[in-house]
């Protein structure tokens, strides 16, 4: 089968943990392993990760190096991101898979110059920030602000994914057998002047969710993983008796009360995949990716339920208020 595995944030970095380097190192062996089972399973395997954590890092540091005449960019901060969490899985996955090549690829992500997201800063970047920090970061630097939980964080602009610049190299390393790591943290943002056909980056960061619905479309993948740190989408999550979802339609998913912070984009696009590709999206834990696939925990995403029994969107009751 063709996959497209994407690594959540907590891939590399868990809330609450120091952004040492030698801690995200662990935590993608961790994830190696899980993804190595899939290739060793005889799947092609193309990895894309969450960069979240560490963007935020790298942009702060850059706004404080008083050596810079100006910070860097977030689209060159992405890409920094993308070479430093591709070199610890490439180098993770070949000592797993010895005799099979692993190329993590720089990837660039074309966005629509007009998308009004791009004046909408929400999405988080970064760890979280106390009030007073904060209000400093938003005086000195400009910076928008929100509250994620009980602490702040930075928000920047997300426009999403309409093209991936280098699809044509993806599919000649996979022609080759190559494991691929590609659209980290959702591809490099960028905007294509229709007169040149030049690209140059953008202020603002793409869902890498989003991002693997749109590479696995257009891989024609048989399936897209989205690997997290919960073993199924839940109803009454956080409740004495959650209850874990083991198959859902795009609409079923939909209808459920998911934060926008964390599960609402996976949700969104596990539901996107499974609806315009009519095949299996599964929302599943990331030291299980082949059972995962297998269907023997996390939450499937397919375009129909099977049975006759299966209820239309008419006949469905109402779904519980969820949060995961």
């Amino acid at each position: 089968m063709h996959i497209v595995a994407a690594l959540g944030g907590n891939a590399l970095l868990r809330r609450g943990e120091h952004p040492d380097a030698a801690v995200q190192q662990q935590h993608v062996h961790d994830a190696a392993r899980s993804l190595a089972e899939l290739v060793l399973a005889g799947h092609e395997v193309v990895i894309t990760h969450g960069n979240g954590p560490q963007v935020g890092l790298l942009a702060a540091e850059s706004e404080a190096d008083p050596a810079l005449a100006a910070p860097y960019p977030l689209d060159v901060v992405g890409a920094e991101t993308q070479g430093m969490i591709g070199t610890l899985l490439a180098r993770e996955l070949g000592s797993r898979l010895p005799g099979r090549a692993v190329a993590a690829l720089i990837t660039h992500t074309e966005v629509d110059p007009h998308d009004p997201a791009l004046g909408r800063p929400d999405k988080f970047v970064g760890g979280h920030l106390t009030d007073r920090q904060a209000r400093l970061m938003e005086a000195e630097r400009g910076w928008t602000t929100a509250r994620d939980g009980d602490r702040l964080r930075r928000t920047v602009p997300s426009p999403r994914p309409v093209a991936i610049t280098e699809m044509p190299a993806i599919r000649a390393l996979l022609a080759t057998g190559t494991v691929v790591i590609a659209a980290g943290g959702g591809g490099i943002p960028v905007v294509r002047d229709p007169d040149t056909g030049r690209v140059r980056g953008v202020e603002a960061v793409v869902d890498k969710d989003l991002t693997a619905a749109l590479l696995a479309e257009l891989l024609d993948a048989d399936a897209l993983l989205i690997l997290t740190d919960v073993t199924h989408v839940f109803t009454r999550f956080g409740a004495a008796h959650p209850g874990p979802i083991t198959d859902v339609t795009p609409d079923g998913l939909r209808e459920l009360d998911l934060p926008a912070g964390s599960m609402r984009p996976k949700a969104e696009a596990a539901a996107a995949f499974a609806e315009t590709a009519g095949r299996v999206a599964v929302i599943g834990p990331l030291d299980d990716a082949l059972g995962a696939l297998l269907g023997t925990t996390g939450t499937t995403v397919r375009p129909r339920l099977p049975g006759p029994a299966a209820p239309g969107p008419a006949a469905r009751p109402p779904a519980p208020r969820t949060a995961v």
